[in-house]
């Protein structure tokens, strides 16, 4: 069974060879939160505290606590977006990619609104109390960090904002993944918060923004046909990619300048070994159109775009936070 969990988690789908009616419990609450997405979360959380490290001692208990909460804030943000983009009916088209690429919580048929609802409100629970805990232990401003992510999070989809249909998701998610996560991980290891922590936030958040930016130029035809105006929307499909492109590009740049201005320590130029997968495989991607037809063994078909750009952070990112590591254990400079 744990292997099926594993490839849930690997391709955000179920294994082709089970039948939706006969997922287990687990392997369904993975698809439905998401799981395979948590990796970018976990990288955001253990960018914050290892940046805390080259500083000095942290409280590496906080740090395991803040990322429990986060990985649960980031769950209760893909329930929530199922939830209402379902109650606003723009998943219920079948030709919509929500319902194609992986099972809808409530149109699959596994739960009902309310039972989501209760999911959403029972992971939301766990998270307040772990904000009550840190916030007592370390202050204030982790009621700062978690209530804003949370608000943007909300109303990334929630009437009155809906941020997603206003051209701006895109932008919440980079200030989530970038200055609240990481910046708000930080804080909660150490109790403190220069300013060039936000600046050290902007690479990861970026590249974490093209996995959304991608996702929304694979939905472009229906998002345009449904009048969600995402950011893909507003710019047209020729520019969104473009985009996507100059942010792929503007990681490393930064990462550079980082490095230059002695905001990080040279290690975090093993980034830069992530360029020939951009180079031999996300950046073609991004120039070709996308294949007609579903390839053989692709597990998330009709998305395509956000699948690359997903790739290309997980392996940026990683080298990231090895060149973190390195800067901790053995500081240049």
């Amino acid at each position: 069974m744990w292997k099926r969990w594993l490839k849930v988690i690997l391709s955000c789908n179920l294994p082709e060879d089970v039948e939706m009616n006969e997922a287990d419990g687990v392997s369904k609450w993975l698809v439905i939160t998401r799981a395979c997405v948590f990796s970018m979360t976990i990288t955001a959380g253990l960018i914050g505290g290892l940046l805390a490290l080259s500083q000095g001692p942290i409280n590496w208990w906080f740090w395991a606590v803040g990322i429990v909460g986060l990985i649960l804030a980031h769950a209760s943000n893909n329930m929530i977006n199922d939830y209402f983009d379902y109650q606003y009916g723009s998943d219920l088209s079948e030709d919509y990619p929500r319902g194609l690429y992986s099972p809808h919580p409530i149109h699959s048929g596994w739960l009902t609104s309310s039972q989501l609802m209760a999911g959403i409100l029972a992971v939301n629970v766990l998270d307040l109390l772990i904000m009550i805990y840190l916030t007592a232990q370390t202050g204030w401003p982790v009621l700062v960090f978690a209530i804003t992510g949370f608000l943007i999070s909300v109303f990334y989809v929630a009437k009155p904002v809906k941020l997603k249909y206003r051209g701006l998701g895109e932008l919440g998610v980079f200030l989530i993944w970038g200055p609240l996560m990481i910046g708000g991980m930080y804080y909660i290891v150490s109790q403190t918060m220069p300013a060039w922590v936000i600046a050290a936030s902007i690479p990861y958040a970026l590249v974490v923004t093209t996995v959304l930016m991608g996702k929304h130029i694979d939905k472009f035809e229906p998002d345009k046909k449904n009048e969600i105006r995402t950011l893909p929307v507003l710019l047209g499909t020729d520019n969104a990619l473009f985009l996507n492109k100059i942010l792929f590009v503007a990681f490393h740049l930064i990462v550079i300048i980082l490095v230059l201005t002695n905001t990080l320590g040279i290690w975090v130029l093993l980034s830069l070994l992530s360029i020939p997968e951009l180079v031999r495989m996300t950046w073609p991607k991004y120039s070709q159109p996308k294949p007609d037809t579903k390839p053989e063994g692709y597990p998330v078909w009709p998305l395509w775009y956000v699948s690359w750009a997903f790739r290309y952070t997980r392996t940026a990112g990683g080298y990231f936070v090895f060149g973190l590591i390195m800067n901790a254990l053995i500081p240049l400079g």
